[in-house]
């Protein structure tokens, strides 16, 4: 070994040495393996692990930080290849980063000497069986990692996609088709909603499918993409296949299959990647469902990007993202994965989401009955990671101590809640046929124990249906919804809420969970009406840092707790339910990905075009700042008017295109095509003093156009050169000639800052503005994939010449000529 040769941990790195006659037995067999870029290959040493060639360089620079590569040289520089010894610690640091935080490696494990060595366990981030001891020895298992296997096919110019989905911790299987549109949409809020972790395509699908779309909204959402032969999707003998590791009768499987064309090819790549069938264990022990898209609000990888639903590694603390914040469960891993699929599921059934809030109520107002619940709950164990390890061949007694532990603090439980007489008394209380299900498991002799020369071996033929009979148990970790409601700095409140095509969308004195938790921040609240025909589409514009941004993404997140079942950070909140929630909030690293930051931008707002309905809520920050002014506002403004006019859903729209404001003076005009929507101007406060020019920022939202840009003053808050500073002034005043006379007539007497004259009548915006939009919707309409090149080049040549002749009588649209 060569260099500074110790571990972050401060030992030593194992020393790793073959004789000449081991190293070319080694080499021989580690260049017959077949390639796998994805791959990385551990060799175990007995007492240290070693890794080889391409895979040693990747793990001495990614989890070694030593001045120098701890690499040794295995063989003649001709057909040898470098080398990293592992330790056991660092082995499971490197298993876990892999098949946990990773979305681009798989995992492989090698035992055996010399030249016969054999795969003892793979791992992929959807398939981590193998190593779950590993895993989760000294970690819980906070996520229930997914495989999906997708199909995407044409028929009749239409667009549709089979899925099916692994979920092996739970043993559940899920068949689902549905029309898709060209970015693939309705994909990308499923794997969210999943939480796959790995997805299954063909390698060779019809040519007239752009797959790109499809490998984007894959790795928007940190899933590996694993591309099969498309023969390994396939669906002969399904039924039978299915027979042997379904619960019950082979017949409801069969009623099920029938009612899918596409979804089959999927479930049996899923079954043939995964080996069911090769592990008896499994038989019988599996679910399968109809997984229905509508039953949970939609959200993409973008909203759960904005709204920090997930944690992250570059969170500074855990109340940085909404699942670190609300993480108070009690019940080890079984909370926090019933947390995070909740956060990533929030109902769309009022009655659904009340009976959540009325449990969450009926503890918020006792205290006494939910300090008993919590201390009852810490003493359970994880029980779908024991039922798990049961299962297995080689289980050892302390699953079933801690089994039978965990168990013996049902008949606590149910004192604790029987004595509750509060007014949602007929809420998490047990019937008499649970309780007899839950004794009949405690008191009944489900063990048979055998003493032999290895060990002590037991079965159990009930012990499959053990993660049923304690699915109750699951269901009683609310306790992570109930610290948040509880604990936080200023109490949360219960959200009325009412269908989506009922009430309005109403937080007063509103707050972000994440950032009011953050050490010295005293959050300032705002009030957000989202009213239909007067203020369901709301034009926010003032400074940078002036907490535009912080408004709408908190407008998001106190929408998504309430469908979650939880309390809000507000005074006062009421809620219509919303069905998905789009976000463009910033383009985060999308150029890490070849993606340049105004592209992204165009891509999460194409999605919001076709995928959002009047049922949505969509927030907007800063649409078309990625590109030229006029270029940016053009779009701007016919996205507004999109969303207005067609989309009609309720929405948050932050700009610094102050000019945006205009769209609100339509209200009032019966002359503009523009819909009783409801549009509303609000602006974020801030203040100029007089003498010294220096700005505040007041983080308050008021009613009324903000028409003044702050940018110099920002620049002179971040203490920019004085000269620098005086310049950019007298080049403003070049380009633009204030005035204190508004071009349009407004009632509000509270407008921020000056007024800027403008260029453009509103007549010639408006006309303008809406040719601009049907050119972009007639050139969205073109069926590309259809064409040829040259093809596409004359229509779209045609398109525009025929816009320049519309341009002649309209300065506005000129600008773009």
């Amino acid at each position: 070994m060569e260099g500074d040769d110790f571990t972050p941990e401060g030992g030593k790195l194992p020393e790793f040495k073959l004789d000449a006659r081991q190293a070319q037995g080694f080499i021989s067999f580690f260049k017959k393996l077949p390639q796998d870029p994805r791959a990385v290959r551990l060799f175990d040493r007995r007492d240290y692990y070693t890794a080889h060639g391409e895979n040693a360089t990747l793990i001495a620079r990614t989890y070694y930080y030593t001045q120098c590569l701890p690499l040794s040289q295995l063989g003649s520089s001709s057909d040898g290849f470098s080398s990293v010894s592992v330790s056991k610690a660092m082995f499971e640091t490197i298993a876990r980063n892999i098949l946990l935080e990773r979305t681009d490696c798989t995992l492989e494990l090698y035992e055996g000497s010399g030249s016969n060595w054999r795969l003892a366990k793979s791992g992929t981030p959807g398939n981590i069986g193998s190593f779950e001891d590993i895993l989760f020895a000294n970690n819980d298992m906070q996520d229930s990692p997914v495989i999906v296997a997708l199909f995407p096919v044409c028929r009749e110019s239409q667009l549709y996609v089979g899925l099916s989905f692994l979920d092996m911790t739970n043993r559940k299987l899920g068949l689902a088709e549905f029309p898709e549109d060209s970015r693939f949409t309705n994909v990308e809020s499923a794997l969210v909603a999943l939480g796959c972790k790995e997805c299954l395509l063909p390698a060779d699908c019809e040519k007239s499918i752009d797959l790109n779309p499809l490998r984007d909204a894959i790795s928007n959402c940190n899933v590996l993409l694993t591309e099969k032969k498309k023969v390994d999707f396939k669906s002969r003998d399904l039924a039978q296949d299915l027979g042997r590791i379904i619960r019950g009768s082979v017949e409801p499987v069969r009623d099920l299959l029938s009612q899918f064309d596409y979804a089959l090819g999927p479930l049996g790549a899923v079954l043939s990647y995964a080996e069911l069938l090769a592990d008896d264990t499994n038989y019988g022990n599996y679910t399968i469902e109809k997984y229905n898209l509508n039953c949970y609000m939609r959200l993409d990888s973008a909203a759960v990007r904005a709204l920090n639903i997930a944690e992250r590694k570059t969170d500074v603390n855990k109340n940085f993202s909404l699942f670190g914040l609300m993480n108070r469960t009690c019940t080890v891993g079984m909370g926090k994965r019933l947390l995070n699929r909740w956060l990533k599921q929030p109902l769309l059934d009022v009655n659904e989401i009340n009976n959540r809030l009325d449990m969450v109520q009926a503890f918020v107002e006792d205290p006494e009955l939910r300090q008993g619940l919590r201390q009852q709950l810490k003493r359970i164990s994880d029980i779908g990671r024991l039922t798990h390890a049961l299962r297995k061949k080689s289980s050892t007694l302390q699953p079933v101590v801690k089994l039978y532990q965990s168990c013996s603090r049902i008949s606590y439980i149910k004192g604790i809640l029987e004595q509750y007489n509060g007014q949602f008394s007929t809420l998490i209380r047990m019937s008499k046929k649970e309780e007899q299900k839950v004794r009949k498991k405690l008191t009944g002799s489900y063990l048979i124990i055998e003493t032999r020369k290895d060990g002590v071996k037991f079965t159990s033929s009930k012990l499959k249906k053990l993660s049923d009979q304690y699915q109750a148990l699951f269901d009683l970790d609310k306790s992570s919804i109930l610290g948040v409601a509880t604990s936080c700095p200023v109490p949360y409140v219960r959200p009325d809420i009412t269908a989506s095509d009922e009430g309005d969308i109403v937080l007063l004195g509103s707050r972000h969970p994440c950032l009011e938790a953050q050490d010295g921040v005293n959050f300032i609240p705002n009030d957000c009406t989202l009213v239909r025909g007067k203020s369901w589409f709301q034009i926010i514009t003032g400074p940078n840092m002036g907490g535009k941004s912080t408004f709408i993404r908190q407008v998001g997140v106190n929408v998504l707790m309430a469908q979650v079942g939880s309390f809000v950070p507000c005074d006062q909140a009421s809620v219509s339910v919303r069905d998905c929630i789009f976000a463009r909030v910033g383009a985060g690293d999308c150029q890490l990905h070849g993606v340049s930051t105004f592209m992204q931008e165009m891509l999460e707002t194409a999605s919001i075009l076709k995928g959002a309905s009047d049922k949505s809520l969509i927030i907007i920050d800063e649409l078309g700042r990625g590109t030229s002014t006029y270029d940016g506002f053009g779009l701007a403004w016919a996205i507004c008017e999109h969303l207005m006019e067609v989309t009609r859903a309720p929405t948050l729209f932050a700009t610094h295109f102050h000019e945006l404001t205009a769209l609100a003076h339509k209200n009032d005009d019966e002359h503009q095509r523009v819909s009783n929507i409801g549009i509303a101007n609000y602006h974020v406060g801030a203040h100029i003093d007089p003498s010294s020019r220096k700005l505040t920022m007041l983080y308050k939202v008021e009613p009324g156009a903000c028409d003044q840009s702050f940018g110099i003053h920002v620049a002179e808050f971040a203490n920019f050169p004085e000269a620098v500073v005086a310049l950019a002034k007298s080049k403003a005043a070049e380009l633009e000639d204030f005035s204190t006379t508004p071009t349009f007539s407004d009632d509000s007497k509270d407008e921020v800052g000056s007024k800027r004259k403008r260029v453009f009548s509103p007549d010639d915006v408006t006309r303008g503005a809406a040719r601009a939009r049907l050119y972009l919707e007639d050139l969205a309409a073109l069926p590309m994939d259809e064409m040829d090149r040259s093809k596409i080049v004359e229509m779209v040549t045609k398109m525009r010449d025929d816009l320049q002749k519309d341009a002649a009588d309209n300065p506005w649209l000129q600008q773009f000529f």
